[in-house]
């Protein structure tokens, strides 16, 4: 195996960047009650499996049910991998610029020509390179400029209300199109995102399971209890599963309640499965990856400016985005990353040369590498922000929260290659044509993975409620 130890990165998914504004870079308690986070914290791999032995029980007694308006719709979209840019990414200084805008708008970068003929801000040149393969929405109309509220809304599809928690896009995924093969289908590197949510009205076994551990720490890299203990071998744990099964045929024959006995044979038989699967080990490891492959999504590239040892640092995400591509490899369904901390407003430059470099060699990198792989076609990488930054530049030499309008960038799946959707005014303040709202997106993404998001869940067994609210279908962005 080859050498792949990496330096580790800096905790982006707990942000502490001074120029970001004081609600972004604290979690109080109360924020967290108001979107719902507490309700349904990650997963271990024993809270997963164990939840999701009594799912079908939970089901059963009618906790939800489920009904469609329209019925099943074809899957062209197998896995999503999204990469979540919190704290307002920047659409100037990416994928919107605005060359022609005056100074205190278009800000200090110049641009870079795509190989379609666009144009994107000139920190992103890897990426432009390869722009056939990319759909960018440069149109997206969020409703909130507040960092958890809007999160929670770009996860969900709805804003927070202190009666209904709403479920995450990956633990709908999770409800309506279960597991394929052994991995949970919903998985966090290395853990969620606090503002984003989780199952809501939803069971928790259609939680998100967390890493825990930071990929970005290379051969080191192990998920938390997702190994045999240290020191006991599969020979022995075997022997200790065979003495269990003695065990429950002898509460068997006391005739114990066999429906809770089922459920934990569930629970046993699913956890060695995975504690003993080579396929399920290799997924959450770097096993087989070259160093080519290293290289190719960026993990020696750092930013432009120093980190407080005064050492350019390689920021993890290549390694991140590694394992999110072997996880759907593997069949996971939605896998979701967080990187940097984009809350620019003092020296939105400085952020940029801190961040953007590592990003744009991971998104050329990744996109590449599932093209090659043959993995295009049936995964989509979804690069998402809460919302964007304002058009002119403040007195800081930053930018602040802006919802009107941002851009997101897409590929893979169904969505189609090369296109650059909608366009904004002179100064990306508003959409000038073509604008797209986030429910409308989201209704999008689900409708490829063949969820109708006009179904119905039913939440408290009584009242019905919409995958997506006032969401509907956007043809122009798919093939």
């Amino acid at each position: 195996m080859p050498n792949v130890s990496r330096p580790l990165s800096a905790t982006w998914y707990a942000p502490t960047d001074p120029r970001g504004c004081e609600g972004y870079r604290r979690l109080p308690r109360r924020a967290m009650l108001q979107v719902g986070s507490l309700g349904a914290l990650g997963l271990c791999l024993g809270d997963f499996l164990r939840l999701r032995a009594v799912a079908g029980e939970v089901d059963k007694n009618t906790a939800f049910t489920a009904k469609s308006a329209k019925g099943q719709l074809p899957e062209r979209i197998k896995s999503v991998i999204q990469l979540n840019l919190g704290g307002g990414f920047p659409q100037h200084e990416s994928f919107d610029p605005k060359p022609e805008a005056p100074l205190e708008y278009r800000g200090a970068f110049g641009v870079v020509k795509t190989n379609t003929g666009e144009i994107f801000s000139d920190n992103f040149p890897k990426t432009a390179g390869i722009a056939d393969k990319l759909t960018v929405v440069r149109t997206v109309v969020g409703k909130i400029p507040d960092h958890g509220l809007a999160t929670y809304h770009l996860s969900t599809g709805y804003t927070p209300t202190a009666v209904i928690d709403y479920p995450s896009m990956g633990a709908v995924i999770s409800h309506e199109l279960g597991p394929r093969g052994l991995l949970p289908p919903y998985i966090a590197i290395p853990r969620r995102n606090s503002y984003t949510g989780n199952t809501g009205f939803l069971p928790s076994s259609y939680g998100v399971f967390e890493l825990g551990e930071d990929p970005a720490k290379g051969k080191s890299f192990q998920v938390r209890d997702f190994s045999l203990p240290k020191g006991l071998p599969v020979d022995r744990f075997d022997r200790r599963n065979a003495a269990r099964k003695l065990v429950e045929k002898r509460i068997r024959s006391l005739e114990a309640e066999p429906s809770k006995l089922d459920t934990m044979d569930g629970f046993y038989a699913k956890a060695y499965q995975l504690l003993t699967s080579a396929e399920a080990q290799r997924a959450f490891s770097f096993e087989g990856e070259t160093e080519e492959t290293f290289a190719l999504y960026g993990s020696e590239v750092t930013g432009k400016v120093r980190a407080p040892d005064n050492r350019y640092h390689p920021k993890g995400l290549a390694e991140q985005l590694i394992i999110a591509r072997r996880l759907v490899e593997a069949g996971t369904r939605f896998v979701t990353i967080d990187y940097g901390s984009w809350d620019c407003h003092v020296d939105v430059k400085k952020t940029c040369d801190d961040y953007m470099q590592p990003l744009d060699y991971a998104i050329s990198g990744l996109v590449t590498d599932l093209d090659r792989r043959g993995l295009l076609e049936s995964t989509l990488f979804w690069v998402t922000s809460e919302f964007g930054r304002t058009p002119k530049i403040n007195k800081d030499s930053g930018r602040d929260h802006h919802a009107r309008c941002y851009s997101m960038l897409l590929a893979g799946g169904s969505f189609k290659r090369g296109l650059v959707h909608g366009a904004s005014d002179s100064v990306a303040n508003e959409p000038a044509r073509d604008a797209v709202t986030l429910e409308e997106l989201l209704f999008t993404v689900y409708h490829e993975l063949g969820i109708d998001a006009n179904k119905e869940l039913v939440a408290f067994g009584t009242r019905p409620i919409e995958i997506i609210n006032h969401g509907q279908f956007v043809p122009a962005l798919v093939s």
